[in-house]
C-alpha cells in the first residue's frame, strides 16, 4: 500500500480548509489569531474551521446584541471583551443559540449544536486563561448542555438486504435517476456494501486510492478522523463488489488529480461526502420512510450488527475508530442493556414445579 497518493489527498483538504479558515479568520478579532496559532499542534485544520465558524457565531452574537460592542468593528476587538464576559452573558448566548435569524434565514441548534459551539468558547477562554491574558475563564463556569441519549437509527437485516437489491435493480428509480443508473450502479452497490460491510466514516471512504486496498488480505487502509492512518479488513461481499466496481473503474478515465480515486463521481472527479450523502437519502427513501437514513446510519447500523455477533464493546470501538470505549458504549447502550436481559434468562435456579 502506498501512502504517497492517500496522503496528498489528504493535504489538499488540509489546503482548502487553511484557506477557508483564512478567510475566517479575517473576519475574527484579531487576537484569536494567536489562539488558533496555538491550538495547531494538537488539532486538524479541519477541527480548527470548526472551531472558527463556531467563535464566529459569538462574535456576531456580541455585536448585533450588546450596545457598546455593536459600534465596534469585530474585528477590532480587544482581549478586554472576554473579560467583561459574565457567566449570565454566556448562558443568555445559549438561549440565543436555539433560534436566530442570519442573512434572513432562521437558524435552530438543539442540544448537539449549542455543546459544539460552548466547547468552542471553553477552548478558546481556557487558552487565554492559561496564557495570562485574561484573569477568569468564565467559559468554564457556565454547565454544558446536557444530550438526551437518542434511539440508535439503523436499519434491520431485512432493510440491508432490501436496499442493496435495489441498488442493484434500480427499482423505484425516476425516470432521470435510470438515465445514469447503469453508469453508476456498480460503483454505488461496492459503496454502499462497503461503508454497511466496515462501518466506515463517509469522510474514510471518498479519500480511499486505488493503492489502499489490499485484495491478498481483504484489507483497507483508511485515514481516520483523528488523523492517523490504520488497517481495516473487510468480508468477501465487500470483496466482490469492489472487484466488480474495479473492472468498471478501469475503463475510466479520471480527471486530473482524481487519477488514483477509487470512488469516482460522473464527472470523473474524486466522489464528495456530500454526493455519498446524496446517493444514500435516494436509495433509502425507497426502502423506509419512518427512517432518516444518512451514511452514518449506516454506520451504526454496522456498528449494532457487529455487536450483536460479538458482544465485545471493546472490538466494536477499535472498529469503528473510537478512542474512548465509552463513545461507543454510550450509542450501544440498548444492546448492552438487551445482552443482560438475555443473560438473566439464561440461568435457571431450580426446575420450573408442575
Amino acid at each position: 500500500m502506498n501512502n504517497y497518493s492517500d496522503d496528498k489527498y489528504y493535504e489538499e483538504q488540509d489546503k482548502l480548509n487553511t484557506i477557508k479558515m483564512r478567510e475566517v479568520l479575517d473576519n475574527l478579532p484579531r487576537f484569536c489569531r494567536q489562539y488558533f496559532r496555538g491550538i495547531e499542534p494538537t488539532t486538524s485544520a479541519r477541527t480548527r474551521l470548526g472551531y472558527a465558524y463556531d467563535i464566529r457565531v459569538f462574535f456576531e452574537y456580541l455585536h448585533s446584541e450588546n450596545p457598546a460592542l455593536s459600534k465596534i468593528d469585530i474585528k477590532d476587538y480587544t482581549i478586554d471583551v472576554l473579560e467583561k464576559i459574565e457567566r449570565e452573558d454566556l448562558e443568555e448566548y445559549l438561549q440565543y443559540l436555539s433560534l436566530y435569524e442570519k442573512d434572513s434565514k432562521e437558524i435552530t441548534n438543539a442540544e448537539q449544536g449549542k455543546k459544539r459551539k460552548m466547547s468552542a468558547l471553553r477552548s478558546m477562554f481556557s487558552y487565554f486563561y492559561k496564557a495570562e491574558m485574561i484573569t477568569r475563564n468564565t467559559a468554564e463556569l457556565v454547565n454544558m448542555p446536557k444530550l438526551h441519549e437518542h434511539e440508535i437509527i439503523r436499519l434491520e437485516p431485512n432493510e440491508v438486504a432490501i436496499l442493496l437489491d435495489q441498488v442493484e435493480a434500480g427499482e423505484k428509480l425516476t425516470k432521470s435517476q435510470l438515465k445514469y443508473h447503469e453508469k453508476t450502479k456498480l460503483r454505488d452497490v461496492a459503496l454502499l456494501t462497503l461503508l454497511l460491510g466496515t462501518g466506515i466514516r463517509v469522510s474514510e471512504c471518498v479519500g480511499i486510492d486505488m493503492d489502499d486496498i489490499d485484495f491478498d488480505n481483504n484489507g483497507l487502509k483508511i485515514h481516520r478522523k483523528g488523523g492517523y492512518n490504520t488497517i481495516i479488513y473487510f468480508p468477501d461481499e465487500v470483496r466482490t463488489a469492489l472487484l466488480d466496481y474495479l473492472e468498471q473503474r478501469k475503463l475510466m478515465i479520471p480527471c486530473e488529480g482524481s487519477e488514483n480515486a477509487v470512488f469516482l463521481s460522473l464527472q470523473n472527479k474524486r466522489i464528495t461526502v456530500r454526493a455519498v450523502e446524496n446517493l444514500v437519502k435516494k436509495y433509502a427513501r425507497n426502502v423506509t420512510t419512518l427512517k432518516k437514513i444518512t451514511p452514518h446510519k449506516l454506520r451504526s447500523t454496522f456498528g449494532t450488527n457487529l455487536y450483536k455477533e460479538s458482544g465485545d464493546i471493546y472490538l466494536v470501538a477499535d472498529v469503528l475508530g473510537h478512542k474512548d470505549v465509552n463513545t461507543t458504549r454510550k450509542h450501544y447502550a440498548a444492546q448492552e442493556d438487551e445482552n443482560r436481559r438475555r443473560a438473566a434468562r439464561m440461568v435457571r435456579l431450580r426446575e420450573d414445579k408442575k
